[in-house]
């Protein structure tokens, strides 16, 4: 079972905490059908807010918009947290389950720039909002399938880590091999640095920051 089920945090019997536990809890309901709608729309807008405040020239322009904007949202979800605790039986055990940490530091970083100026630079773990979309896709249907797919994985687990045994030795041969004719003047400076040479290099990245100079450098497996 996994935490923070209907069955773990436990619903109330009657009273208007059992209406609000359908609600913010339950979809299958209209009013919990229609706040599910609402909750995603939501999130999806307080996350291209987020997108968007990081662009420098609209930060510079919208950026009294955009912070209005934010603690509009961030009043709702806190709203909608604290609805949450008081519609189960043992909030405790939401407070810590997967999606009440993510509910959390959804409303905290807005709450920790405002009181604690220094840590502004949490205020992009606002993006996490994104990952509560899952509790309305109810990803929980389909454990099955992931099952499934986890014991595929553990069936192939010696294939996988041979495969990866492979791929180390020869990321590292290569990346000590470029160091020895490449050398620091060519920017393999050190062999870490050549072993990041030849991961970009294998994995098809290739950022182009350290490049082979000589013939027979650039004469190597890539």
């Amino acid at each position: 079972m996994l935490p923070g089920t209907q069955q773990e945090l436990g619903r109330p019997h009657a009273g208007w905490r059992r209406r609000l536990h359908e609600i913010v809890f339950e979809s299958e309901t209209p009013a919990g059908r229609a706040f599910d709608v609402v909750l995603v729309a939501a999130i999806l807008v307080s996350v291209a807010v987020v997108i968007a405040d990081s662009v420098p020239d609209w930060h510079q322009r919208h950026g009294t918009a955009f912070t209005a904007a934010e603690w509009c949202f961030t009043l709702m979800f806190t709203v909608e947290y604290i609805a949450r605790l008081v519609s189960v039986e043992r909030p405790w055990r939401y407070v810590r389950s997967f999606f009440g940490i993510v509910d959390l530091l959804s409303v905290l970083p807005t709450y920790l720039a405002f009181f604690l100026p220094e840590t502004h630079a949490l205020i992009d773990v606002r993006i996490l909002r994104l990952l509560r979309v899952f509790r309305i896709f109810k990803l929980t249907d389909y454990l099955v399938e992931y099952q499934m797919l986890a014991d595929a994985l553990a069936a192939s687990r010696r294939k996988i880590l041979v495969f990866l045994s492979a791929v180390l030795m020869v990321v590292l041969i290569l990346g000590t091999l470029l160091y020895v004719v490449e050398g620091p003047e060519h920017g393999f400076r050190d062999i870490p640095t050549s072993i990041y040479w030849a991961i970009t290099t294998i994995t098809t990245v290739g950022f182009g920051d350290i490049t082979p100079k000589t013939d027979l450098g650039r004469l190597s497996p890539r």
